[in-house]
Order: structure tokens, then C-alpha cells, then sequence
């Protein structure tokens, strides 16, 4: 009779163990750094990123804003002006460079009317001399006076050669007060309004480039040995969506191990190493897939599961 009651008993016990070794085995699917499954041969947290990262733009000099051509959320193209100073003082400096250019090259035309003239007068005054019609010094004099007006006219030439330098120095300076876009992208954020004083030393626009978006996953070091530039992945969204897994790839590998930023639990972000792993998507991931965000990342073993629906 007791054997009875003992029976039932035990068959209930071994049921919620059984249970519970399931329960875990599929949890340990779910969280990187735990061992391989038949499914996947490794598993890593990342974020989705971009090749450099968001481009912070500061002014290329310091001064006051006079207008901001750009607004958060804006697409912008290469090339676009972004934000301008107060262009006055460049400006002036420019106006002024090119009025020293302009005062020298009339120099040097005056130069050489005169320098044609005299040597002119010196040809003349060298034949008089060979007929016997006039002195030899005289000759002498109209030519070294020629020779001295072709010296002020190369130095006036050198002159203005330097006021060109000046001129171009002048336009780099306008230039430099125009903040223009360096690559097409959109723009996140902006710190920067018309009357206010801007600092080289200070970003006034951040912008998202178009590129591809990668994924930066942080493997265990345990996985090391297992995963390789080329080797196909699954990328999910770690906020527990039902979306389908995207399709990636190992672009490579970093050679540095260092602490993981992506791991919560502060107990084991302290004692566990990882290396940079970077992936590119098969397509275009959609544009809800935003930069920043967390994803997982699995890596299907030889016994892996069978190939998702890819995201277009």
C-alpha cells in the first residue's frame, strides 16, 4: 500500500525535471556565451551600426552664425551648404587682395609699354652710334635704362605673383566660414542657431552617411576558433519581436580582445572577454532596423535550422 502512494509520486517528480532541463536548454539557445547547440554553432549580442560611425560636423572656423540652411530629420546631399558665418570680415580681406592684384597687374602692363618704348629708343640710339651720327655713351645710357625698367618689371610680375597667393588664401578663408555636407546622408541632430557664437571645438550637426549598415557583435571569446570571415548568420531583433531573422555575413574578425559593452549582467561583463565581430546584411535591412540598436546574433551549425524567410 505504501509502495502505491510512493510510485505516483516519483513519475510527478521526474516529469517537472525533465520539464525544467528543457526549459533550460532552450534558454541557453537564447543567450550568447553559453555552449554550442546542434542549431547553432555560436551565438553574440550587437548593434546595429554604420562603417565610421555618425559624422559629428563642427565649423571649419570660429564665429558667429549668420543662417542655418539644414533642420533635423533633412536629407542632405554632398556638397549642400549646411550652415554659413559671418562672412564680412573674409570678405573684406578678399576685396582687399584683389585690389592689390589688380594695382600690380596694371604695374606691370604700364612696365611694358615703357620697357617697349625704351628699348626702342636704345635700338636707335646703338645704330646712330655704329653710323657715327651719335655717341656711343649715349647709347649705352638709353640701354642700361632699358634693362633697369625690365628688373622693375620682374619684380613687379613676382609681386603680383604674391597677391594671386593672397587672393586664393582670401577665397579659402570666405570659403571656410560655409559648412557644407561631406557626404549625402540625413541629418539627426542639430546644435546650432542664427546670432549664436560657433566653435571649431564644438559639433553643430550630426549626420547619419548613407551607407550600408553593418552589425557590430560581440563574440565570446569561447567562439573564437569557431567563427570565420564569410560564414553566413542570423540577425534578430533583441527587443523580442516576431520579426523575421535577416540574413548576414562575417565581414572579419578583430584581432583584440577587450570587456563586453553589450552584456548587462555586470557580474559577467567583468569577467568575460570579447572580440569584435563585424557583419554585413545580404540586403538591405529595413529601415526600422535603426542605428544603435540591439540585435542577436546566431550562427547556424552543419545540423543548422533550415534557411528563414530573407527580408527584403
Amino acid at each position: 500500500m505504501t509502495s502505491r502512494l510512493i510510485y505516483p509520486s516519483v513519475l510527478i517528480a521526474l516529469a517537472c525535471l525533465a520539464g525544467c532541463s528543457n526549459n533550460n536548454d532552450t534558454h541557453a539557445k537564447d543567450k550568447p556565451g553559453t555552449s554550442a547547440t546542434s542549431a547553432y554553432q555560436a551565438m553574440a549580442r550587437g548593434r546595429i551600426d554604420i562603417e565610421g560611425g555618425l559624422l559629428r560636423l563642427a565649423m571649419p572656423r570660429d564665429g558667429v552664425v549668420a543662417e542655418v540652411k539644414a533642420h533635423e530629420g533633412d536629407q542632405v546631399h554632398k556638397g549642400q551648404l549646411l550652415a554659413r558665418l559671418d562672412t564680412q570680415p573674409a570678405q573684406l580681406a578678399l576685396d582687399t587682395a584683389l585690389a592689390e592684384q589688380k594695382q600690380l597687374q596694371v604695374q606691370a602692363t604700364l612696365l611694358e609699354s615703357r620697357i617697349k618704348a625704351a628699348q626702342q629708343r636704345a635700338q636707335r640710339l646703338a645704330n646712330a652710334a655704329a653710323a657715327g651720327a651719335s655717341d656711343g655713351q649715349t647709347a649705352d645710357d638709353a640701354k642700361q635704362a632699358a634693362m633697369q625698367l625690365q628688373g622693375e618689371l620682374e619684380s613687379t610680375r613676382a609681386t603680383t605673383a604674391m597677391a594671386a597667393q593672397k587672393v586664393a588664401s582670401a577665397r579659402y578663408e570666405l570659403a571656410q566660414r560655409s559648412l557644407i555636407a561631406p557626404i549625402d546622408g540625413v541629418v539627426v541632430n542639430r546644435n546650432i542657431q542664427p546670432g549664436a557664437s560657433a566653435s571649431v571645438n564644438t559639433p553643430v550637426f550630426t549626420l547619419l552617411p548613407d551607407v550600408p549598415r553593418i552589425v557590430r557583435a560581440e563574440l565570446n571569446e569561447s567562439f573564437v576558433g569557431v567563427v570565420h570571415e564569410g560564414m553566413e548568420a542570423e540577425v534578430l531583433d533583441d527587443s523580442g519581436s516576431a520579426a523575421h531573422p535577416l540574413h548576414a555575413r562575417v565581414l572579419r574578425i578583430g584581432a583584440v580582445f577587450g570587456p563586453s559593452t553589450l552584456e548587462e549582467d555586470p557580474m559577467v561583463r567583468s569577467t568575460t572577454r570579447s572580440v569584435e565581430c563585424v557583419l554585413v546584411f545580404d540586403q538591405p535591412p529595413p529601415l526600422s532596423m535603426r542605428i544603435g540598436q540591439r540585435v542577436l546574433v546566431r550562427f547556424p551549425g552543419a545540423n543548422g535550422t533550415p534557411a528563414t524567410v530573407r527580408s527584403s
